[in-house]
């Protein structure tokens, strides 16, 4: 089952993957970087400032080497991934270009390959200012709060707009309060 962890930065993705991963015998992986091209593509994308077409063509060339090195290889196996498809999408959409155009260049990037399940965590405004606050901004981050949320309500509507399984979980929470919503969503859509 390929699994992906949607929501903007400071969310807390990484550190609840980090929980599943020692709950779960999985793959863990993340989007951008999640293979050596991927780490490069990563770093050129957050340490540059770069046009909106060339960065989300380098979104899509990690992408494609994602699905392909990692999350096809492994469809038998549970895949944990922060972020995926939906990402791409989302954020492509807060820097004005249209969710058609990007959908058909992320179904080409994935070989329409989709996650089976969307975990969304959620944050409001003021937990995401208090979060971004306590960290150096990357360039994406450094776009600021307003275009984070835009980018937010952008996942939600793409998850749904791809008619994707997915689960809402308010990322102001604790830790352990996030940790558990998230397996009792896991268990509970395995269980039926």
């Amino acid at each position: 089952m390929y699994i992906a962890f949607e929501g903007v930065d400071t969310a807390g993705k990484s550190t609840q993957l980090k929980l599943l991963s020692k709950k779960y015998d999985c793959i863990t992986t993340k989007e951008p970087g999640g293979t050596n091209i991927g780490a490069t593509i990563r770093k050129l994308i957050l340490e540059n400032s770069l046009s909106k077409e060339a960065e989300i063509l380098l979104f899509l060339a990690d992408r494609a080497e994602h699905i392909f090195k990692v999350i096809i290889p492994n469809l038998k196996k549970t895949i944990l991934s922060d972020r995926s498809l939906v990402s791409n999408i989302a954020y492509g959409m807060a820097n004005g270009f249209s969710f058609e155009l990007l959908k058909q260049f992320n179904l080409f990037a994935t070989k329409r390959v989709l996650p089976n399940k969307i975990i969304i965590l959620k944050l409001d405004r003021k937990t995401l200012q208090d979060r971004l606050s306590l960290k150096p901004q990357d360039s994406i981050e450094g776009r600021g709060v307003d275009y984070l949320l835009r980018v937010q309500d952008n996942i939600i509507y793409v998850t749904k707009k791809l008619q994707l399984n997915h689960h809402i979980i308010d990322a102001s929470q604790s830790i352990e309060a996030i940790h558990n919503q998230i397996v009792k969503a896991l268990e509970d859509d395995n269980s039926a």
